[in-house]
């Protein structure tokens, strides 16, 4: 197994089965794994800093672009994977110019999304 423990992957998603799903996938490949129910959760809550983020673009208050809006206009570079179940070309636009690594439509193919992971520890 790959030993990636001081790798931290922060999940904003309101969906808690989905948090959890990403979780458990995630832990079992050794990353250390925190979730957030929503974009405010995660902004208040940026302590130990992630190494990348996976967000969910569906979600009240603050949607995933809203959400890396708000990051790269505080001067946050961190690595970002949008997850959606809509995809669009405006979307994938959107997110590109925002500096989005990947847009992933769901349901996540697991070894997309580790791609996505182990490619920020290099």
């Amino acid at each position: 197994m790959h030993d990636s423990r001081g790798t931290v992957v922060a999940i904003v998603d309101d969906d808690e089965a989905v948090r959890e799903s990403l979780r458990f996938l995630l832990e079992t490949a050794g990353f250390r794994v925190e979730t957030f129910a929503s974009g405010k959760q995660f902004l208040a809550s940026r302590g130990r800093g992630p190494a990348c983020l996976v967000v969910d673009q569906n979600m009240p208050q603050l949607t995933g672009i809203e959400l890396l809006e708000q990051l790269r206009a505080r001067g946050c570079t961190l690595r970002v994977a949008l997850m959606t179940g809509s995809p669009s070309p405006d979307l994938s636009r959107r997110a590109r110019e925002l500096g989005a690594a990947m847009v992933l439509e769901k349901p996540l193919r697991d070894d997309v999304l580790l791609q996505f992971v182990h490619a920020t520890e290099h």
